[in-house]
Formats: C-alpha cells, sequence, structure tokens
C-alpha cells in the first residue's frame, strides 16, 4: 500500500473515532510493524474486529503509551470473552483522558456489561441515549444494551446451583472448539473446530492462501472410551476447504446434519450418515428447509419425523426464527411452521435443540429476558395442541452477558453441553459440561440399545417401533450400523412400545417396553443375535411334493437303533420296516444320505461329537433349503440305515435317512410307485 493510500486510511478511520490527545507516530517503526498496521486498519474498518485483534495487540505491546492503538485494541477485545477485563482497561484509560471518541461512552457501556458492572454500564448508557453526537442506531443499541443489563442484574444477584466445568485439553486446545453435538447416550460426540489444523490453514474469502487470511471451519469426532473422550479426529470425508460445522446429531448418532455456505446460498443445512461405517459426503436436505436465505442450524426428533430448524427467510418475526419441519411420506421436508412469538421474538432466535424426550426444547434468544447477547432458554411442547410453554431463561451462570448458544442436554438430563470463550479456558472458545443442565422437573426418556448381530457377526438390520396403545401406530423405523451392529432408540414418556427386529429371513425379535409411569431416565440395553433355526418339516408322504417347490418337502424322522434308544413314532417304525423290505435295492440316479440338521441360512457348525463318521457337507435343493448331511451318500438304505444309527449313538438323537432320486427329494412310498421298490 502507498504511504499516500496509507495516511488516508488513518485519516478516514480517524474521523471516525474523533481526535485524540496525541496522534500515533508511526516514523520510528519498523516496516513489519507498518504493515501489520495497514492491515489491522482495513480489518477494523471492515469490521473484522476478531482478526484484527492479534496485530493491535502485538503493536500495543510494543508502543504502550500511543492512545490510538489502546482504543483499537480496546475495541476489538470487546469481540472476545477472555479479552474482555483487558477491553474494559483500555476503554476506561481512553474514556478518562478524551470523552470526545466517538461512541466511546457506548463502548465502555458494553466493556462494564461484560463485566458485570451493570451499575456503571447503565449510568454510561443513560449519557449515551441523551448525546447528541450519538447517531440514532448506535441510541437503539444502547437501550438495547440496558435491558441485558437490568436482566443480568437480576441473573446475576440470583445464581442458580448449576455447575460449569472445562470438558479438558483432550478436546480443547488454543484454538476455537464449539457447537458440540452428542448421541443420547453420550457415546459420541461431534463439534466445530476451527484453528490451525484446518484444512486449508489460513484463507481469504476466496479459499486462497494467504497470512492475513482466517481458519475455515471443521468437523472433529471424539468417542467415550471407558468414561473418558478419546483425541478427536477430523472427519476427513466431509471436512472440505470452506466451512464445514457440526449443527446436530440424531439420537443414535448415526445422522450427522452439517453447516454449508456455497456463496450463492447464504448457508444451508446437509446431511451425512455413518450407516457404512464412515461418514458419508453429506447431501443437501431435500425439500423446503433450505431456501436462498441463511439456514443454519437445526434439531431431529428421536424418531426422525421432525425437523427444528433456524432460518432468516422472510415472514417471521425478525433477523433469525425458528421453525418446524416434518418428514413426508417421499422423504422430503415440509409442513413448515414457524414456531410463533411464544418462541421467536423481534430479534434473532438460533440454535434449537429438541431433547430425546421429544417435549424439552432448547434454544438461544436474543430477546426475551435474555442478559446479554444470545442466552440459553428451555421451553416444554404440548403434545395436545403443538404449542410450546413460555421459555425460561436458564440463569447464571449457564448463561452470561456474552453470547451463550448451541446447547445441547444429555438424554438422562445430567449434563448439558456448549461452547463459550471466558476466562480461563484453553483458547478462543471451549467446551464446557454443565451439571444440572435443566430447569424444574428432569426429561424422562427411554433408552433402548444393543447391537444386533447374525451368528455373533455385526450387521445392518431394520428395527420397527410401534405404538401398540395407539392403534399400533408406527412410532419410526430405525437400523443399526453395519460395522459394529450398534443401535439407540429414545422412547419418551407415557407409551406401550413393541419393538420388532427384523433381518433377511430370520424369524422375528421382538420386545415390549412401557413407558406410562415412566418419570426421569431408564434404558435397556436389548442385544439380538440372528441364528439360523432348525426347519421343523411336517410329516408327509407325497409325490405332489415334487411338483410345488415352494413348498417345503417333507422328511423322514429320525430312525431309531436297536439299541438303548426306543422309537418314538409310527414313521420311525415304518422307515425301520422299509429297511427290512428293500434295505438292499439300489437303482441308477437313487441316493440315500444320513441327515442331521436342515437351515434356510446355514452357517459353519462344528459337530466334534461326530468326529470319524465322515465329511458333514451342505447339500442346497430347489426348494432353497440346505441339509446337512455325515457321511456322504450311500447306494442302498440298509447302509445308510446302519451309519444312521452309528450317528445317533455318537449323540446327534435327530439324524434321520434322506433320499434323492435324480436330484429331487423323495420319500418311501414315493420310490414305490416309481417302481423303484418291489417287494421280492
Amino acid at each position: 500500500m502507498s504511504s499516500k493510500i496509507y495516511i488516508l486510511l488513518l485519516l478516514f478511520v480517524f474521523m471516525k473515532i474523533s481526535i485524540f490527545s496525541q496522534t500515533t507516530n508511526t516514523k520510528k517503526w519498523r516496516k513489519t510493524e507498518n504493515d501489520s498496521m495497514q492491515s489491522a486498519l482495513m480489518m477494523l474498518d471492515d469490521g473484522n474486529y476478531l482478526m484484527a485483534l492479534p496485530m493491535y495487540e502485538n503493536l500495543y505491546n510494543h508502543h504502550p503509551k500511543e492512545e490510538f492503538l489502546k482504543y483499537c485494541y480496546g475495541k476489538c477485545a470487546l469481540y472476545r470473552s477472555d479479552k474482555h477485563e483487558m477491553a474494559l482497561t483500555l476503554i476506561a484509560d481512553v474514556y478518562n483522558r478524551n470523552r470526545k471518541v466517538e461512541n466511546i461512552e457506548y463502548d465502555l457501556a458494553r466493556a462494564y456489561h461484560y463485566n458485570y458492572k451493570f451499575d456503571e454500564a447503565l449510568s454510561l448508557i443513560e449519557k449515551c441515549i441523551v448525546n447528541k453526537r450519538v447517531s440514532v442506531e448506535t441510541k437503539k443499541l444502547a437501550s438495547q444494551l440496558k435491558i441485558y443489563c437490568l436482566n443480568g442484574k437480576n441473573f446475576y444477584a440470583n445464581a442458580t446451583d448449576a455447575k460449569i466445568e472445562n470438558i479438558g485439553n483432550v478436546i480443547n486446545t488454543e484454538y476455537e472448539e464449539y457447537v458440540p453435538v452428542i448421541s443420547a447416550d453420550e457415546s459420541l460426540m461431534l463439534f466445530t473446530y476451527r484453528g490451525v489444523n484446518s484444512q486449508g490453514g489460513l484463507q481469504n474469502d476466496i479459499l486462497q492462501s494467504d497470512p492475513y487470511g482466517k481458519y475455515y471451519e471443521d468437523i472433529y469426532e471424539s468417542k467415550k472410551e471407558n468414561g473418558n473422550w478419546s483425541k478427536p479426529l477430523s472427519l476427513e470425508t466431509v471436512n472440505t476447504r470452506s466451512h464445514d460445522g457440526a449443527i446436530a446429531l440424531s439420537v443414535d448418532g448415526s445422522y450427522l446434519f452439517v453447516y454449508r455456505d456455497s456463496g450463492d446460498d447464504h448457508g444451508d443445512i446437509y446431511m451425512s450418515n455413518s450407516l457404512s461405517g464412515s461418514w458419508s459426503e453429506p447431501q443437501k436436505l431435500k425439500g423446503l428447509v433450505n431456501t436462498y436465505s441463511w439456514e443454519g442450524s437445526c434439531s431431529m426428533t428421536a424418531d426422525g419425523k421432525q425437523l427444528y430448524f433456524s432460518s432468516e427467510r422472510g415472514g417471521g418475526f425478525g433477523g433469525k426464527d425458528i421453525y418446524r419441519a416434518t418428514l413426508l411420506p417421499d422423504s422430503t421436508w415440509g409442513n413448515i411452521v414457524n414456531l410463533g412469538d411464544t418462541i421467536n421474538t423481534a430479534l434473532d432466535d438460533d440454535a434449537p435443540f429438541i431433547h430425546p424426550d421429544g417435549i424439552t426444547l432448547f434454544y438461544s434468544s436474543k430477546g426475551k429476558n435474555s442478559m446479554g447477547g444470545y442466552d440459553i432458554f428451555q421451553s416444554k411442547l404440548n403434545r395436545k395442541d403443538s404449542t410450546f410453554s413460555s421459555p425460561i431463561n436458564l440463569g447464571y451462570p449457564i448463561n452470561t452477558t456474552d453470547e451463550d448458544i448451541y446447547y445441547v442436554l444429555s438424554a438422562n438430563g445430567e449434563r448439558g453441553y456448549y461452547a463459550s470463550g471466558k476466562s480461563g479456558g484453553f483458547g478462543l472458545k471451549d467446551i464446557y459440561t454443565v451439571y444440572p443442565g435443566y430447569v424444574g422437573k428432569k426429561p424422562s426418556t427411554y433408552l433402548v440399545k444393543g447391537v444386533l448381530t447374525e451368528n455373533n457377526i455385526p450387521i445392518e438390520a431394520k428395527v420397527s417401533v410401534e405404538v401398540t396403545d395407539q392403534n399400533n401406530r408406527k412410532f419410526g423405523e430405525f437400523n443399526s450400523n453395519s460395522i459394529n451392529g450398534h443401535y439407540l432408540i429414545s422412547l419418551p414418556s407415557g407409551g406401550q412400545f413393541k419393538l420388532t427386529y427384523q433381518f433377511k429371513g430370520y424369524s422375528l425379535k421382538t420386545l415390549e417396553v412401557n413407558t406410562i409411569n415412566l418419570e426421569g431416565y431408564d434404558e435397556k440395553i436389548f442385544d439380538v443375535n440372528f441364528i439360523p433355526e432348525p426347519i421343523i418339516e411336517p410329516k408327509k408322504d407325497s409325490l405332489s411334493t415334487l411338483k410345488d417347490s415352494a413348498k417345503v418337502p417333507p422328511v423322514l424322522e429320525p430312525l431309531a437303533s436297536n439299541s438303548n434308544l426306543k422309537p418314538n413314532s409310527i414313521l420311525q417304525e415304518k422307515t425301520k420296516n422299509y429297511t427290512t423290505l428293500y434295505g438292499d435295492i439300489s437303482a441308477e440316479g437313487l441316493q440315500f444320505r444320513v441327515q442331521i440338521a436342515a437351515y434356510k441360512f446355514p452357517i459353519n457348525y462344528v459337530y466334534n461329537h461326530l468326529n470319524g463318521l465322515g465329511e458333514v457337507e451342505n447339500l442346497l435343493l430347489d426348494d432353497g433349503i440346505t441339509r446337512i448331511t455325515i457321511g456322504g451318500s450311500f447306494p442302498t438304505l440298509r447302509k445308510a440305515y446302519e451309519h444312521n444309527l452309528k450317528v445317533i449313538e455318537a449323540g446327534q438323537k435327530d439324524a434321520f435317512v434322506t433320499m434323492l432320486y435324480n436330484g429331487k427329494r423323495v420319500f418311501l412310498e414315493d420310490l414305490e410307485r416309481l417302481g423303484i421298490f418291489i417287494k421280492k
């Protein structure tokens, strides 16, 4: 930048903030300091206070007597929570030396407000409002700040018993971590990170590397292992060089809602899933949720049927409003409804979180009785008329004089999670836990979770849930994770539910859950292992079975030996008699086998007790059923019968002889009708 442009820029900024008692003398500054000053001035003029802050801080530390630097540093420090004390010190010193600086009363009032010195702030606000040199817009801001101060005095003097703890340096760094989202059982957390590890590093507005640029948002994931959070990992399949922010997670942790801004849509909501074991490429939500206005936060109900989201679309009550969308039969989101003025205000209302209980809504608002910027509120849904109760401010110390937003509560109600830039943390913004994290009665919800497997191998299976006390109304359908088999379903209080577990052609498994009298939190671990079950085939003797492959053909019951085993049916005795009559007859295409089991979905079983009795084979016939046989094929019924006795005596009491003719299953009577068995 030329010295002429630099001087003009300096004059422009000086005119905006009035005349200081002494001007900044940069003649003796190093070139790097002058360059830094130029960049900081441009950022300040553009309103990029946080980007300009470290530059002014560094310059002020080297030139602490420069009043202009002191003011600029203090002004920027107002925009970072951990710098509020410094902002107050600097701006107060400037005010005491020169009260003609533009908006100095309002800026100092803000500094007092951030530091909980409400009376001092209110005194300055009154001076600001009557000051003729102050613009109408600034007076409007001062009037809103007055409301914040009055609310703040009340909440600060009547602090709640809530305890707030930093989640620790495994998650938090010297940079920014915010918008934590959790699965209902707190086994999984995703959050938004912005710092040196962001993809692309420092970038300008067109995503080009720039040492004076900014870091863009990425999403990180951490899992709770033995009660502790694991080292976070970047979602490589989701993150890009642009902004990718985590904004919501489904109850079971399988569906992630992502904020993205492509540059031409002002910001939209996308969704990714991890059912295949890794997070999929996010897809923009289909339907009417996204518009050409900003949509940047949301929360899905436990049944997956409704989505609460915030939008700047027209027709609201002002700024950002919270809406509700319904999942339609074609899998798009529609039936958009504004939550009304009970929830929404003329100011911004954002970051909805609907608890797994389905009725407790948390969100952040700059209106209502906020004590400064966004405060977190709690409201309850009336299921009868779908209206919400008057919101309750969670109070101090959960809410502060700064921005408090993106709050979530665990299913059991024990902990809340949110981010704050308060002093004493590890960096710019840290994630904190809150105990307890609600007002009034603890939310009531019932979690059913477990692992679904096939022969102890994790699978992706379906779980259908019905409300049995409401004419079997469908509550929802859920899937287990294909990699680990985990599933998690949150059921609200006040109902009776039936969970049906389905996988391929296996018999259905069911679980009944009653939450009618549920108060508070409860959970049940219910694992399902789908194992092939032996097919019990009907006791029929008919050649017509060969003509109908859709029917399961009958089988012979186990033969009984002449030893200690006694015949247990007429059919077994008949089979023994057939052996006496036709035991040595053989024919081309006819084979006899010893069957020990039959399954529709076979797996590899181990028959250690049958060692030495021949090879175990799987024999798939055209009826779709696999017969498991042992000892191979025998040419006559007698040889098969003798081997069958050995198998029974070895402990396989349900073994029996089965017959195949030209690859088809046949029966003793069929062989007589075919003329193969002829009495000599």
